[in-house]
């Protein structure tokens, strides 16, 4: 009887695994809560309407037609019976397994204070990406005809809280779009006048990457007009705005781009976590006390010789899922041997604005147009088809000469926040442009 293969999540670390496992001798069964692939380190250009959700999602049946052994589901996995080997779905039959790959990602933390969530907005998902361009968007429409300069105030500030590669990249386009993209296009406003905040607990911005790009991110996102508060945390947040440090900001846009954890995946099999809540995986990424059962990518915690996790990107779940892949595969045949998991950092790169961007390569770095340029190519590389590089680089070389986005469609406005009885906005007549005052407490 053929072994069956279940794998959950079909993001960089599932699909990588599948790829790996062409032609093997098993019936493979991918589970996911939507239809695409998505290629998450382009979402932040949806979310500031550089791209359309279609140019960097494709639907994984189109992707999977030709591997006739791998069945696509689109289910909610609510369990998992390690004993019996089955998984439990939403209003779905149990799937029983041989082998089992966890590679369902992650989502955002907030430090133990779950009572911000209902007032920001996160971004994992496509939803997450149209909902954030839907804020930002309607702020600059609602703004052009409010007659109240508090209002005005409020709805031209853009807070970001987490200044690491997609707070970075967020908070450089929407500054582009507004100093850029949209400065011709009111009447009454000017766009151009928006107030950006960048929020970040540590010290500096982008310290994932070598002190002096890091010091470069944060020139350029000054040249950009960003503010940057680093070193305060945030201590508060509530429908009106929040608290950083020792001041004040009111805004009705606040985009969390902060700490990550694990989906809740160690619950369902009770395995010990490690890092971000990651379940604490094998050498060869296998769950302690179930060799049939890998943890890659974002939901596993991967140390390395040398004590320290491995981060949450991309090519680690991709090279995870495909050491997993290539695993099973000689396991089937009949070998016996499980070789450990081995890291290959090809470098790290952050784009912080037009033509400027941030290289890591280990034994050299690159800052602006050298490192935006390696970046454009690489990312046009891995994407996953050729439709999705020919649209995304169409789209991008639009962007270069004419400065616009082609993305930037409200479908139905979105409803305005409701504001907190403790503090009513004042009726007070005028158009005044928006004032960027030093103690910032709106």
């Amino acid at each position: 009887m053929r072994p069956r293969i279940v794998i959950i999540g079909g993001g960089f670390g599932g699909m990588a695994a599948i790829h790996a496992l062409r032609g093997v001798a098993a019936d493979i069964t991918l589970v996911d809560r939507t239809n695409h692939f998505l290629f998450q380190p382009l979402l932040y250009q949806v979310a500031t309407a550089a791209l359309s959700p279609a140019d960097i999602a494709t639907a994984s049946r189109a992707l999977l037609r030709r591997d006739a052994n791998v069945e696509v589901l689109m289910a909610e996995v609510t369990g998992i019976d390690p004993d019996r080997r089955r998984v439990h779905l939403v209003e779905s039959q149990d799937l029983t397994y041989d082998y089992l790959i966890l590679a369902t990602g992650c989502r955002y933390s907030f430090f133990g204070h779950d009572e911000w969530a209902p007032y920001v907005k996160e971004l994992k998902n496509l939803a997450d990406a149209l909902a954030i361009r839907d804020i930002v968007l309607a702020a600059f429409e609602r703004a052009e005809e409010t007659q109240d300069p508090e209002e005005l105030r409020r709805l031209l500030t853009f807070v970001i809280v987490g200044a690491g590669p997609t707070g970075v990249e967020l908070a450089g386009t929407i500054a582009e779009l507004s100093r850029s993209t949209l400065v011709r296009d009111f009447k009454r406003i000017q766009p151009q006048s928006a107030r950006i905040i960048l929020c970040e607990a540590g010290n500096r911005v982008l310290a994932a990457f070598p002190e002096k790009l890091s010091a470069y991110g944060a020139q350029v996102l000054r040249e950009l007009g960003i503010e940057l508060r680093l070193g305060e945390a945030v201590t508060a947040i509530d429908a009106d705005g929040l608290d950083v440090g020792e001041s004040r900001i009111e805004t009705d846009c606040i985009l969390w781009c902060a700490g990550t954890q694990a989906a809740p995946a160690a619950g369902w099999i009770g395995a010990k976590t490690g890092k971000h809540g990651g379940i604490a995986v094998l050498p060869d990424c296998s769950v302690p006390g179930h060799p049939e059962i890998f943890a890659i990518g974002d939901v596993a915690s991967f140390s390395l010789a040398s004590g320290q996790s491995l981060p949450g990107l991309a090519p680690v779940a991709k090279q995870q899922g495909a050491h997993v892949g290539n695993m099973l595969k000689r396991l089937i045949a009949g070998e016996t041997s499980r070789p450990p998991f081995e890291y290959r950092d090809y470098g790290t790169m952050a784009v912080i604005g037009r033509s400027r961007a941030v290289a890591d390569f280990g034994r050299f770095t690159l800052t602006g147009w050298p490192a935006w340029l390696a970046w454009s190519m690489v990312h046009l590389m891995l994407l996953i088809d050729f439709r999705s590089r020919v649209l995304v680089f169409v789209n991008w070389s639009w962007a270069w000469f004419t400065y616009g986005r082609g993305a930037r469609l409200l479908i139905g406005t979105p409803p305005a926040r409701k504001r907190s009885k403790s503090r009513p906005p004042q009726a007070v007549a005028g158009t005044e442009g928006i004032q960027h005052d030093k103690d910032i407490r709106g």
